[in-house]
């Protein structure tokens, strides 16, 4: 008997130590890995909400880019650290679903290694060319592509780009040439030098080379236009509402947070995200704020998952 109480005093002062680590939480740096470069739209909407959430916690929000292999690199960092909340995942549909979908072996699963915190939101894309193709809207664009099969060639700095453009390309029964980069940055600047004539941008890298005169938009991929570039219909006005690519957000830890820690965490970035200042940067950014519940997130990815593995059947993509 006096063992086992024993081991109950144990048990019971060791869950009075614990108690204040995840009360204090967070006593240190966050870091929130990024699976795309500095500068591109999921980089960007990291710092906003990094910035906003440390001014609340009193603790640097760290952003780690980790671009490469379509968030795959990044993703797989994650879910080898420690479930204690101060290693996050900024995922995208890339590393959650894209890439669980055209792999036959997954580095891992986005269901069960994650922890799902909080849905942050959707991208705006639009459909950009060169100005030296001669289309000035989706049809035409659709005509030119069937009139020179093989001579456009289109640019991907993430799995969405390859994704959206292999379901574009089958819609459409067009042919063209697939130039893959690491990142959307490098991407446009072959974009506008006119090496690659096609891409499907986020907002944050085409719009203010539209503006500019050097690309054109022919249409966004969101259900409403952009307010960015009001003018563009979208591809569904354009005459194709099958297209259907959804590009989003949401934040992610390794599987097994502690649920104190989670509670806090979700707790945080929603209230980031309901900030006048934040709200008003991210619509800069063409970029739809959706916070969420960490279950709701988490039936989104199965829901998202499903989707891309039928919109790859469909565009006659086989996993790798």
């Amino acid at each position: 008997m006096k063992r086992v109480l024993a081991c109950v005093a144990t048990a019971a002062a060791a869950c009075l130590f614990a108690a204040p680590s995840f009360a204090q939480f967070p006593s240190k740096p966050i870091r929130i890995v990024v699976p795309f470069p500095a500068g591109s739209a999921t980089d960007t909407i990291t710092r906003i909400l990094g910035n906003s959430v440390s001014a609340a916690v009193g603790q640097p929000v760290v952003v780690d880019n980790k671009a490469g292999a379509d968030g795959a690199i990044a993703g797989a960092e994650v879910v080898r650290a420690a479930p204690d909340g101060y290693t996050l995942l900024m995922a995208t549909n890339s590393p959650m679903s894209a890439v669980p979908a055209m792999k036959k072996v997954p580095p891992y699963d986005p269901v069960t290694d994650f922890t799902p915190i909080t849905d942050i939101g959707r991208y705006t894309f639009f459909i950009v060319v060169h100005p030296g193709v001669p289309a000035k809207s989706l049809a035409e664009l659709i005509q030119y592509a069937k009139a020179n099969p093989g001579k456009i060639n289109y640019a991907t700095g993430n799995t969405t780009g390859i994704v959206s453009t292999a379901f574009f390309s089958s819609l459409a029964k067009v042919e063209m040439v697939h130039v893959p980069y690491k990142g959307e940055p490098q991407a446009m600047t072959d974009m506008i030098s006119g090496r690659v004539q096609l891409m499907f941008a986020s907002s944050s890298t085409s719009v203010p080379q539209v503006r500019d005169g050097k690309l054109r938009a022919l249409v966004t991929t969101l259900a409403r236009r952009s307010h960015l570039l009001p003018d563009v219909p979208t591809i569904a006005e354009a005459g194709m509402p099958e297209f259907s690519v959804t590009s989003w957000a949401g934040l992610f830890g390794p599987a097994k947070m502690p649920k104190e820690v989670l509670d806090r965490l979700n707790r945080e970035f929603v209230a980031a995200m309901g900030r006048p200042d934040v709200q008003a940067a991210m619509e800069k950014q063409a970029f739809v704020l959706s916070p969420s519940t960490p279950e709701k997130l988490g039936g989104f990815v199965k829901e998202q998952l499903e989707s891309y593995r039928n919109i790859l059947r469909a565009a006659g993509v086989q996993p790798e």
